[in-house]
């Protein structure tokens, strides 16, 4: 299940230091030309939001985002983001954690995922509802 979410949601994650720069640049040039773009949040962004913030954009909500995602960067490891990032993240609605979304769509527990059941379920991370 790690290795899914890296690799549909950050492939940056093992090397970045929160933020994936490229990306962000991207997002701001094509929105600045009306494109609709799939945003650029790395999961350590993603982890501070959905701990503390709610949905939707706001740039007040960026603005700290950012800023605890540098905190949180700093003090806990990629490891350790991941794992909390798992356990949080919604994989539907009122479906939280990897867990509860296994057992849900599965039947069975997050141990026990093949990787093709793990790769269907990090595919619904960017629009889970």
């Amino acid at each position: 299940m790690k290795l899914a979410v890296i690799a549909a949601e950050d492939q940056l994650f093992p090397r970045h230091s929160g933020f994936d720069f490229n990306s962000i640049k991207h997002v701001v040039s094509a929105s600045g030309q009306g494109k609709a773009v799939r945003g650029a949040s790395t999961i350590s962004q993603q982890t501070i939001k959905n701990l503390f913030f709610w949905e939707g954009r706001s740039w007040i909500r960026k603005a700290l985002e950012a800023g605890l995602t540098v905190i949180l960067e700093l003090m806990v490891s990629k490891q350790r983001i991941l794992e909390v990032y798992l356990n949080i993240v919604e994989f539907g609605s009122g479906i939280f954690g990897v867990e509860v979304a296994s057992q849900t769509y599965f039947h069975k527990p997050a141990a026990r995922l093949t990787f093709h059941k793990a790769a269907r379920l990090a595919a619904v991370l960017p629009s889970p509802t």
